[in-house]
């Protein structure tokens, strides 16, 4: 039984005048997952937002890290069922599968 306990992921683009960084970070506490995701656009202020799920929604689901992860030891095993889809969560924070 795998459980994510804590994910960042970080995304910047170098474009020129206004550099953009994203960051996403998940982490686990017991009543779910807080989600928060910060945009840095140029020399604006972050924006900062937050929101979060209960572990009633998150059962079952993977994230994105974790996903790529599975993905790797089910090829290293080769051994990867047809039409394996699977409850996850996106870089972006949503509800969503992945299908394999």
């Amino acid at each position: 039984q795998l459980e994510t306990l804590e994910q960042e992921e970080q995304e910047c683009l170098e474009l020129r005048p206004h550099p953009t960084e994203k960051t996403t970070h998940f982490v686990s506490h017991e009543h779910g997952m807080t989600v928060t995701r910060t945009l840095q656009e140029g020399e604006a202020e972050p924006r900062c937002h937050s929101f979060s799920y209960s572990r009633a929604r998150l059962r079952g689901r993977l994230l994105e890290g974790a996903s790529l992860l599975l993905l790797r030891v089910l090829a290293h095993r080769h051994t990867m069922p047809p039409g394996l889809v699977f409850p996850a969560i996106n870089s972006e924070g949503d509800l969503c599968t992945f299908s394999y």
